[in-house]
């Protein structure tokens, strides 16, 4: 058999060295959670998209918020745009893949309603495009993003940029930034 325990060790050391290089995130985080919790007290929802793992954690994240995260307490509203298969593949098929998110946005999201968009890259064309259409329906844009926050970066209101290069690191941060965000605002609106 063998022996991984070099590699591992080397692996979770890069990953806790990202989550440290992310401390100074916490301005952005404070003001995602504000933004979040504003919504939500005005009577509007989450929206959160993504592809791959991205997806994924824009469903957990939803998950968080509808089910709960640590406390009982009555459901959050927030809905993940990548969780309708039969939407996904009608737009990718009879539009394009690059508008799987704005044309959702186009007709769900509201005023006031705060919309999430993730990419490791910072450069996902949905994404990107979902994020254009959220602010032109008047949502609050956070970025959680990756690398230098790409071309993303420039259409959202507020950008959490992870800085590393690797997707994987990338990812892990995202999950726990979101898990504190889902956390503190939990904490803010059962108080």
């Amino acid at each position: 058999m063998t022996d991984f325990s070099e590699q591992i060790t080397q692996i979770l050391n890069q990953s806790v060295d990202t989550i440290k290089k992310s401390i100074p995130l916490s301005s952005e985080i404070n003001s995602t959670v504000d933004l979040i919790v504003n919504s939500i007290k005005n009577g509007n929802k989450l929206i959160i998209f993504g592809n791959g793992g991205s997806a994924a954690d824009a469903q957990h994240i939803a998950a968080e918020f509808i089910g709960r995260f640590k406390l009982e307490r009555e459901s959050f509203p927030a809905i993940a745009l990548t969780t309708d298969s039969s939407i996904l593949t009608s737009l990718g098929n009879d539009y394009s893949y690059d508008v799987v998110f704005s044309r959702q946005c186009e007709s769900l999201v509201v005023k006031g309603d705060v919309v999430i968009g993730i990419s490791t890259s910072g450069n996902s064309k949905n994404v990107e495009l979902g994020m254009i259409t959220a602010k032109k329906r008047g949502a609050k844009t956070i970025g959680l993003l990756g690398s230098n926050g790409g071309s993303i970066k420039n259409h959202v209101d507020l950008s959490i940029v992870v800085d590393s290069h690797s997707t994987p690191r990338i990812q892990e941060v995202h999950r726990v930034l979101y898990h504190i965000i889902c956390e503190l605002v939990e904490k803010e609106l059962v108080k």
